[in-house]
């Protein structure tokens, strides 16, 4: 089997060289770059890229955690991620965890291994102190606020804009707000009871439910909010397709939006847009682009993305 050994002898130049050639490298003579592609071609030679990764010192290919792949949230996160790689010539790895603690946990063990230049996490199931140990590996980089030394992460301020969204309805005259969550383990879901809980209070029984993530999952969230004795007057959903789930029922329901019901969605997401919803853009795609980007500097620093309020005609 042909070797770089083989080709060097027959271009009549080092090892040396014809390792940079393979490598990309800048600084080779004209004359003798073209004497190894010659031979290359002729002996129909094809590096191993492993070897090549080993001898450079990267991969050029970066692993995201992303618990699901059915979820606009963090396909928006993904979207930021995959714009940026394209730019910059790298390649990225989705690895589904589904929040499964081991699983997240072998992936991060590939770091330590070198298949990956870093690791991004969309989203975490382990605590920090079991995923603090492998970034003397290489950098992992979180798409939350994290104020852990080793680990880089682009977020945004989460429990600001939830005040801020909560606060928004109180002063449109809302006192009876429900709201909806993805996971109840979850940091979003507990910044966002802390923030409901310093503008309203306590939470009334059955102002909040979770595990929704989908268009159902907010329309069977209406349903149940609407039978309530005392049913809400404004309900912020946790994305865009749930308050559009939410949405829906309200006009199987004959109701008026806003007037019997506020929406106020999150992430400026395309069904939130087409039926003119109010929502809460975190900038999931810019918190993408920026985790890609501290990854390749291989940076520890703390990224704070502005969110932005979008209101519109449902509140």
């Amino acid at each position: 089997m042909t070797n770089i050994h083989d080709i060097a002898k027959q271009a009549g130049v080092s090892v040396s060289t014809v390792s940079r050639v393979l490598n990309n490298y800048k600084y080779v003579a004209s004359d003798k770059r073209a004497a190894v592609l010659d031979i290359i071609e002729a002996l129909n030679y094809t590096p191993n890229k492993h070897a090549i990764d080993l001898i450079r010192g990267e991969t050029r290919n970066i692993g995201v955690i992303l618990p699901y792949n059915n979820n606009t949230a963090f396909d928006q996160l993904l979207h930021g991620i995959l714009n940026k790689a394209s730019k910059q010539d790298y390649l990225i790895t989705v690895l589904p965890s589904q929040y499964d603690k081991a699983k997240e946990i072998g992936y991060l063990e590939k770091i330590k291994s070198k298949l990956f230049d870093g690791i991004i996490l969309t989203s975490r199931a382990n605590d920090w102190e079991k995923i603090v140990p492998y970034s003397q590996y290489g950098p992992i980089i979180s798409c939350e606020f994290t104020e852990q030394p080793e680990i880089g992460c682009a977020y945004t301020d989460r429990y600001r804009s939830f005040l801020d969204a909560l606060q928004l309805l109180k002063n449109k005259g809302h006192q009876a707000v429900a709201f909806t969550t993805a996971r109840l383990a979850s940091n979003s879901t507990t910044q966002i009871i802390a923030a409901y809980q310093e503008i309203f209070g306590d939470i009334p029984a059955g102002y909040h439910i979770t595990n929704c993530q989908s268009l159902d999952d907010g329309y069977a969230a209406a349903q149940q909010f609407m039978q309530l004795p005392e049913r809400p007057s404004a309900i912020y959903a946790n994305g865009d397709e749930v308050a559009g789930g939410i949405y829906l029922y309200a006009q199987s329901q004959q109701l008026q939006i806003p007037s019997d019901v506020a929406i106020i969605g999150q992430e400026n997401q395309p069904v939130g847009i087409g039926l003119g919803l109010s929502t809460v853009d975190h900038q999931l795609t810019k918190i993408g682009e920026q985790a890609l980007n501290l990854v390749i500097h291989r940076s520890k620093e703390k990224v704070n993305i502005p969110y932005q309020m979008v209101e519109r005609q449902s509140m």
